[in-house]
């Protein structure tokens, strides 16, 4: 991998996702309808892309989104806040209300949510194909 191949792959702001949650699948379309300049890109826990570029203990465990941005990995809460401060008013005002919660009380209301996801909101029996619209978002 070149150094500018290097630079790109860092640049990108990826969020992972569980492909056969609904709840993640719905977390997804708002951001696709929400981010103006399409600004993220997609790939499912269950694919290529997070093989490659996340360690296997995120992977096998499937239980929070996962935020990739130049080279970092955040996770739960953090990982939800970062992404909403991206986006625009009035959603960017969820991540600047969010910082009022100390992390470890964001990430356990996070952790009842995933734990209870496909309970609470059902789950899929395959991941999530993008629409042709959607597909320049998306990572295999």
């Amino acid at each position: 991998m070149n150094t500018n191949e290097k630079d790109k792959k860092n640049d990108q702001k990826i969020i992972f996702f569980d492909g056969v949650c609904h709840l993640c699948n719905h977390f997804v379309d708002f951001l696709i309808r929400s981010d103006p300049k399409h600004q993220f890109m997609f790939a499912p826990l269950q694919g290529e892309t997070a093989q490659k570029m996340l360690p296997s203990t995120k992977i096998q465990q499937l239980n929070s989104v996962i935020y990739y941005e130049n080279g970092e990995i955040f996770e739960k809460s953090e990982a939800i806040l970062k992404v909403f401060k991206l986006l625009p008013y009035p959603y960017k005002l969820i991540s600047t209300s969010g910082r009022l919660v100390p992390g470890s009380a964001g990430d356990l209301i996070y952790e009842l949510v995933a734990k209870n996801r496909y309970n609470w909101f059902g789950e899929k029996d395959s991941c999530r194909i993008p629409s042709n619209e959607e597909k320049a978002q998306f990572l295999a």
